[in-house]
C-alpha cells in the first residue's frame, strides 16, 4: 500500500509540473475535456471503487483546494472529510492492545510448572510466594490456570509419593548392613560387617573377625552406636537379612537406643541392594585383586578403600561427587579445567587404587 500510494503521489506531482509549464488557455481547455469525459463516465457507470492510495491522495489534495471547488470531485464532500478524519486517527492512535493485564511469557509459566512439579504439595499461595522471592509477580489465579492448563491439579491431588522418593526423604535414617567373607592364603575365613548409610553413601562403621558370635556382634552394635553419636547421627531404621549371625540380642540392643531392626525376606538379595552393591564394588576394585594373609592386612585394607570410598571415589546417585563431598569441593571439580592443568596422582595400596587432585597454584 505504501509503495503504491508513493508512486501515485509522483506520477501526480509530475504532472503537476507538466501542467506549470503550460498555457493557462491549453488547461483551461484541458480541465473541461476532463469535466465532460468525468459526467459522460458518471452517467454510465455505477459507484466507484477506492483503493486505499486513492483515498489518500483524495484526502491530501482536498485540504489543498478550496471548499467550491470540491464538485470536481466523484464522491460528496463528507466522505472526502471522513476519509481525512481516518487518516489523522490513524497517525495519532497508539498500537493496538488487548484489554487487561499483559500476558504472562513461557518463562513465567515454566517456572509455575517446575516449581510445582518439584514441590506437589505447595499450593497456589505457596507458589506465588517463591515467585515474588526470585523477582516475578503473578497472581494465585494466573498461577491457577497456567497448572490447569499443562494438566496439573491442585496440591492434595497432585502428585502421589512414590518409594523412590519416600526412600530419598527417610535415607538418611535408614542403615543397611552385611556380611561378606573373604578368604585367606591360608584358607582362612574371615567375616566382615559393614554399616551403610542409604541417603549419603557412607560407610558409618566397619569390622572383621573370624568368630562372629554372639558377644562380638554386641560388641560391634556398642561400636556402631558410639560412633554415630560421636557425628550427631540419629538413626531410626537399620536393615539387613535373616543370617544366624544376627542375634536377638544384637537387634534388641539396638532397639533399646530408638533402632528399629527390618529385616529382608528369604533369599532377597534386592532387598539390601545398597549393602550388595558395595560389597560387590570393594570385592571388584580391591579384594579380588590382592592375595590376604592375615586379619591384620584385611583390617588395613578395609580401612584404606573405606577413606578412599567416602572421600574420593564418586558415586552415580550422587551426582559423581563421592559421600563427604562438600559444597567447596563439588564447585571446584564443576569449574572447566583450563590447557596446561597439573594433576597430581596419588597411589594406594601398592598402586592398586589411583586417586587425583589438582596441584597446587
Amino acid at each position: 500500500m505504501l509503495v503504491s500510494a508513493l508512486y501515485l503521489v509522483v506520477c501526480r506531482v509530475l504532472e503537476l509540473i507538466v501542467l506549470v509549464v503550460r498555457g493557462d488557455r491549453a488547461k483551461d481547455f484541458e480541465i473541461l475535456v476532463l469535466r465532460h469525459e468525468l459526467s459522460i463516465l458518471r452517467r454510465q457507470a455505477g459507484r466507484p471503487r477506492f483503493e486505499a492510495q486513492d483515498r489518500l491522495l483524495l484526502a491530501a489534495l482536498s485540504r489543498m483546494l478550496p471548499r467550491r471547488s470540491w464538485s470536481a470531485f466523484s464522491v460528496q464532500p463528507e466522505t472526502l472529510l471522513q476519509w481525512h478524519r481516518r487518516l489523522v486517527a490513524r497517525r495519532w492512535t497508539y498500537p493496538h492492545r488487548r484489554p487487561g493485564r499483559p500476558p504472562i511469557g513461557p518463562e513465567v509459566r515454566e517456572l509455575v510448572v517446575r516449581l510445582a512439579r518439584e514441590n506437589p504439595s505447595w499450593g497456589y499461595q505457596r507458589i506465588v510466594g517463591e515467585l515474588r522471592k526470585v523477582g516475578v509477580a503473578v497472581s494465585p489465579t494466573s498461577v491457577r490456570n497456567i497448572l490447569l492448563k499443562a494438566g496439573l491439579p491442585p496440591a492434595p491431588r497432585r502428585h502421589p509419593q512414590s518409594w523412590r522418593s519416600f526412600l530419598r526423604t527417610h535415607g538418611e535414617s535408614i542403615l543397611a548392613c552385611d556380611f561378606f567373607t573373604v578368604d585367606t592364603v591360608w584358607l582362612q575365613r574371615l567375616y566382615v560387617l559393614v554399616f551403610l548409610s542409604v541417603g549419603s553413601r557412607r560407610v558409618e562403621f566397619l569390622a572383621c573377625t573370624s568368630k562372629p558370635n554372639t558377644a562380638w556382634m554386641l560388641q560391634q552394635a556398642r561400636n556402631l552406636l558410639m560412633e554415630l553419636d560421636e557425628r550427631g547421627r540419629q538413626v531410626r531404621f537399620l536393615v539387613h537379612d535373616r543370617d544366624a549371625k544376627f542375634p536377638g540380642a544384637f537387634d534388641a540392643l539396638l532397639a533399646n537406643d530408638g533402632v528399629k531392626v527390618i529385616r529382608t525376606p528369604v533369599r532377597a538379595p534386592n532387598a539390601n541392594a545398597h549393602m550388595e552393591r558395595w560389597v560387590g564394588s570393594i570385592r571388584r576394585e580391591c579384594l579380588d585383586r590382592m592375595l590376604i594373609f592375615g586379619r591384620r592386612q584385611l583390617e588395613h585394607v578395609l580401612r584404606v578403600y573405606v577413606r578412599h570410598y567416602n572421600r574420593q571415589r564418586p558415586h552415580r546417585a550422587l551426582e559423581l561427587r563421592p559421600p563427604e563431598s562438600t559444597a567447596a569441593h563439588s564447585t571446584m571439580q564443576a569449574q572447566p579445567t583450563p590447557h596446561g592443568l597439573q594433576v597430581i596422582r596419588r597411589d594406594l595400596l601398592g598402586g592398586l587404587i589411583h586417586e587425583y587432585e589438582r596441584a597446587a597454584a
